[in-house]
C-alpha cells in the first residue's frame, strides 16, 4: 500500500485538486443560496397563512358582534353568562376549646 501524502484528494494532480476544491465550494454557495430561498419561501407562506387565519378571527368576531347588537335576546343571555347560579349549603364545624374545661 502506498501512502499519498494529499489524503483528502483522491488526484495527485494538482489542477484536479483545485478542481475540486472550486467545484466543492459552488456546490457548498450553491446549498447555502438555495437554503435561504427555501426558508424565505416558507416564511412567507407561514406569515400568509397566519395573516389569513387572523383576518378570518377577526370577520368571525365582528360578525358575532355585529349579530349580537341586532338581536336584544342574545345580549341578555350574553350578560347571564357572568352569573353563575347554585346551590349552596353553610357547614358550620364546632370546634371545643379542651384546654379551658375543668
Amino acid at each position: 500500500m502506498s501512502y499519498s501524502p494529499n489524503r483528502g484528494f483522491p488526484a495527485g494532480n494538482p489542477i484536479a485538486n483545485v478542481l475540486v476544491v472550486i467545484v466543492g465550494a459552488l456546490v457548498i454557495a450553491a446549498s447555502l443560496v438555495l437554503g435561504f430561498f427555501a426558508f424565505v419561501v416558507l416564511a412567507t407562506l407561514a406569515l400568509v397563512f397566519a395573516a389569513v387565519i387572523g383576518i378570518r378571527v377577526w370577520w368571525f368576531n365582528r360578525k358575532l358582534a355585529k349579530a349580537a347588537r341586532a338581536n336584544p335576546e342574545t345580549r341578555e343571555s350574553a350578560d347571564a353568562t357572568h352569573v353563575i347560579e347554585g346551590e349552596f349549603h353553610v357547614v358550620e364545624m364546632q370546634v371545643e376549646d379542651r384546654r379551658h374545661e375543668p
